[in-house]
């Protein structure tokens, strides 16, 4: 499993006080996963909008990102190092003591270990001497050093990590070291050496290329990576490359302002207009005026039903607003299907209509109703689409109040229908009790700043169920809930519903369709 880090200097680890278990044995800020990278940059993001740095804030994409490239560029020496040039690091120092001098080499090797201080030298457990002196996992520590300083230098010359520098500038080896001296007969010596296997290319030549390739885009350089280097990197880090990529667009669509206005209106699809097409046969090929084709995979599929179809004429229905209206037309209440008037559906039938579309007959969420209530709207009802199951809802009378109006429409000629939606259910719902596995989740929220101390909105003592807190306040368009096992204490943060358009829906939980089970 390979790990996300990169240099990260003493005076840097402590001016943003970084937790010290988010260092490796080298001293080097891991960033495991995309939580670490969210909760690392909120950390850098907050120390430097309090200084007014706002043009220096981070995003953990970029973080990730850098963190990635120089994991990758120590994969590439140790597979260089390993397998294709035994013993290289240990000639490097050689040729160093003697082209330098052996004072000079242990001096600038000392001072990285001071600046950028391995996790026992930081914590004072081992002085910078003796760990220079020492080994790690039977390879010595100045051969390991003698890596990070070249990684060191290629992380300085790296324009797309300008916002970054703070952490791994080595100005003070330039100033106090023969650290340039150093990295010029190092580039000297590894171009003498054996070529990698990577083009053919000496080491320096190859840790170089993405860089010089793609300078100014972090995002570029992976691509790079992954497109030039795939057959030497392995399917794990390329799945990694298209994990980090995958991030940093999902902030860009989430922080860049698009198109559209202040309401963000996604871009409408422009097709062909109706008299520009024509129709070939059954083959469903679609002929535009430019003489482009346009071609379905998949022909319609409609019910053998084809008397009713092409002549159907649907009203849809509102039910809980439709029945209010026929309590006030008719004198009494109506809250069931079953009470719906006889009178209603013949003048249904006399209007022609063919079909009636009932909207908001499944069983509703509660949790919908309680988070409108909380939020200033004490009259609301839960919305038709937050359900907590695809029964018919006992409030207006149930499966047998239901088969009683379908009965009496029939006999009109009148058929029902109604709506599903197969991406979402409501937050509280009979499968994010039952069967929490089937929606899209995560261990951890996924940014640190999310809390869930609001009112527990769910009916079942099995499960507790809570929003993200800035949700009742519209102060953060929050993407996940959580969901807290009553018995066991596990917690899950279950994304929102969202059909990628629009803000998430507060009171949904989405599917995880990609679940063969699910689907």
């Amino acid at each position: 499993m390979i790990k996300f880090d990169f240099h990260v200097s003493k005076a840097a680890r402590q001016k943003y006080d970084f937790d010290q278990s988010l260092f490796s044995i080298t001293g080097n800020l891991i960033i495991a996963n995309f939580s670490k990278a969210r909760l690392i940059s909120e950390q850098i993001n907050r120390n430097r909008k309090s200084s007014g740095l706002v043009d220096k804030l981070v995003t953990p994409g970029e973080l990730n990102a850098f963190g990635l490239l120089h994991e990758v560029f120590h994969f590439l020496i140790r597979k260089y190092e390993q397998n294709e040039n035994p013993g290289v690091f240990k000639r490097a120092n050689t040729f160093l003591k003697k082209d330098i001098g052996e004072k000079d080499l242990s001096n600038t090797l000392l001072a990285f270990v001071k600046e950028f201080p391995p996790l026992t030298v930081y914590k004072k457990r081992v002085s910078p001497k003796k760990y220079l002196s020492d080994s790690t996992g039977g390879k010595p520590n100045a051969e390991i050093i003698l890596e990070e300083l070249i990684l060191l230098h290629l992380e300085n010359h790296n324009p797309a990590a300008s916002k970054l520098k703070e952490f791994f500038s080595d100005e003070v080896l330039h100033k106090n070291t023969k650290y340039t001296e150093l990295i010029e007969k190092t580039e000297k010596f590894f171009d003498e050496e054996k070529p990698t296997g990577v083009g053919g290319m000496h080491l320096f030549s190859l840790l170089k290329n993405p860089v010089l390739a793609k300078p100014n885009s972090l995002e570029a350089q992976l691509e790079f990576i992954r497109r030039e280097w795939k057959i030497f990197i392995g399917n794990e880090i390329i799945t990694r490359l298209l994990k980090a990529a995958d991030l940093i667009k999902e902030e860009y669509k989430l922080f860049v302002k698009h198109g559209g206005g202040e309401k963000a209106t996604p871009p409408v699809p422009v097709y062909p207009s109706p008299h520009q097409l024509k129709m070939k046969g059954r083959d469903e090929t679609i002929i535009t005026d430019e003489g482009s084709d346009l071609d379905f995979e998949e022909a319609e599929r409609f019910t053998e039903d084809t008397h009713w179809i092409p002549e159907v004429v649907m009203i849809a229905k509102n039910i809980f607003v439709w029945m209010h209206q026929l309590s006030a037309k008719y004198g009494h209440e109506i809250n069931r299907l079953d009470q719906i008037p006889d009178e209603e559906l013949d003048l249904l039938a006399q209007w022609n209509f063919t079909a009636l579309w009932l909207i908001g007959i499944w069983e509703r969420s509660t949790a919908s109703k309680k988070i409108k209530q909380q939020t200033g709207n004490p009259q609301a009802a839960a919305s038709a689409y937050s359900l907590f199951d695809y029964v018919i809802a006992e409030e207006i009378g149930g499966e047998d109040a239901f088969q009683n109006l379908k009965d009496r429409a029939w006999q009109r000629g009148i058929r029902l229908a109604s709506d599903m939606v197969p991406n979402h259910t409501g937050i509280y719902s009979k499968w994010v009790i039952e069967k929490p596995d089937y929606f899209l989740q995560s261990t951890e929220p996924p940014f640190p700043s999310y809390k869930f101390t609001g009112s527990n909105l769910s009916d079942d003592d099995r499960v507790e169920v809570r929003i993200e807190d800035n949700y009742y306040n519209r102060s953060d368009a929050a993407v996940v809930f959580e969901r807290r096992d009553s018995y066991t204490g596990d917690k899950r943060y279950i994304y929102h519903g969202n059909d990628g358009t629009h803000m998430p829906w507060n009171d949904t939980a989405q599917l995880n369709v990609l679940n063969p089970e699910v689907k």
